[in-house]
């Protein structure tokens, strides 16, 4: 009986750690990792792919919701994208030496779902092509920040406006559910 008590706590161990030794050798590829992306296409790819998020939901959100509110108190839908899209030229424009932005773009400015989401699209190509321009030389150029007044480097401040547009997405996440829907991301892939 001594050997049997053994013998099931040696199985007993045995089945806990062989699936770990197999984890373990199952992540080993029979091929080079591909090579990281240069610094520039990382940050234009991140940038890409908040702004395909919100394109997206802009495009897909009904436009008879698109001043739906979750309370009183916050910006309506079309506002949020608005918001998020017209921040990006307190990015670009001082880059570029233009004159920043007065505020957010009004949304009596931009009175159909169409013009917002052209609007959404054409601020991430401004901010897309400007990034290109750039490359990996001008990663580090520097730029004034109209909101604090310091100079920046360019790629800190494309980051800083890709994790405003971030936060943005999930405030319109919450939209979409509160009004009952499920977002574009969220939905399973076909």
């Amino acid at each position: 009986m001594k050997n049997s008590g053994k013998y099931l706590l040696f199985l007993l161990i045995a089945a806990l750690f062989l699936p770990l030794a197999n984890a373990q050798t199952a992540t080993k590829m029979d091929y080079a990792p591909k090579p990281p992306g240069s610094p520039s296409q990382v940050l234009l790819d991140n940038w890409n792919g908040i702004g395909r998020k919100l394109i997206a939901m802009a495009e897909d959100f009904p436009e008879d919701k698109y001043d739906f509110k979750p309370n009183p108190a916050q910006r309506s839908f079309a506002e949020q994208l608005l918001h998020a899209a017209g921040a990006n030229y307190f990015f670009i424009n001082p880059v570029k030496v233009v004159t920043v932005p007065n505020g957010d773009p009004k949304r009596t400015d931009y009175k159909t779902k169409a013009a917002i989401v052209e609007f959404v699209k054409q601020s991430f190509a401004d901010g897309a092509a400007l990034i290109k321009s750039k490359g990996d030389g001008g990663l580090n150029d520097l730029w004034v920040d109209p909101f604090s007044n310091r100079q920046m480097r360019f790629s800190e401040g494309a980051w800083g406006f890709m994790e405003h547009s971030g936060e943005h997405y999930g405030q319109l996440v919450v939209y979409y559910r509160v009004a009952g829907l499920v977002p574009p991301e969220s939905r399973p892939k076909k």
